[in-house]
């Protein structure tokens, strides 16, 4: 098996997206200097600065690793849970 990047992997991941519940919620005015954080640590990438500075968040790509509610607390999620039996990441890679 040739080498693959985190990209290539992540992308090989099925992801089941509960529109009825979001697993995470956000505080989209928070700490800014927390949110950064957040933008920096995301595996998945889902905290984004948009080009007006606001905080843009989807939990659809959730790696479930819990990053976010440990490297900000309640401070900038607002609350998070894992999703609902039979949803959310599906890992295809191990």
């Amino acid at each position: 098996m040739e080498d693959m990047t985190v990209e290539q992997k992540l992308a090989v991941d099925k992801f089941h997206v509960d529109e009825e519940f979001a697993h995470i919620e956000v505080d989209k005015d928070a700490d800014p200097a927390m949110i950064a954080r957040l933008v920096k640590l995301c595996p998945a990438g889902l905290y984004v600065i948009d080009e007006n500075g606001e905080l843009t968040f989807d939990y659809a790509g959730c790696l479930e690793c819990g990053t976010c509610l440990v490297a900000a607390g309640d401070t900038v999620v607002k609350s998070w849970s894992y999703p609902r039996g039979g949803m959310g990441v599906e890992f295809r890679l191990g």
